[in-house]
């Protein structure tokens, strides 16, 4: 028998439609991460994209659990003295959501070029609209 390896241009690209309403990020986004990379494909290749586009709507109707809201905090450091940014989650929940969600998922895939070209297939939106009509995008079925 021989491993097939699949290449970037062969594997079958689909679009997956997700509501995030009443979802809890964290289940969600490691839901979501798996669809990116390709798990759920026959032909996943771990050092090749061959995972699936999403299109998330709702995200400003994402649950997080727990006391996470008013203790969880995103910290970014630009390199200089005195360059420490932190921003607390009930703020980008307010006023951000889709980079609390990106921001999840981005923590769930390879730290390296190639989890920077899977997260340019995942697009967020707040409200139930999107502009990816043209993608087909099918619902995504999540299991509990």
């Amino acid at each position: 028998m021989k491993t097939i390896f699949m290449k970037k241009n062969d594997a079958a690209k689909k679009w997956y439609l997700v509501d995030a309403d009443g979802q809890v990020l964290g289940r969600l986004a490691a839901r979501v991460a798996s669809v990116l990379r390709g798990k759920s494909n026959v032909s996943y290749t771990p050092n090749t994209d061959t995972g699936d586009g999403v299109v998330i709507i709702n995200a400003e109707k994402i649950r997080l659990t727990g006391k996470k809201l008013e203790k969880k905090s995103y910290i970014h450091h630009s390199g200089y003295p005195g360059g420490l940014k932190k921003e607390h989650a009930k703020d980008l929940y307010k006023n951000n959501p889709e980079k609390l969600f990106c921001s999840a998922v981005r923590g769930m895939l390879p730290k390296n070029s190639l989890g920077r070209e899977q997260m340019l297939k995942l697009k967020v939106y707040r409200g139930s609209k999107h502009p990816h009509d043209a993608q087909k995008p099918e619902p995504l079925i999540l299991t509990k």
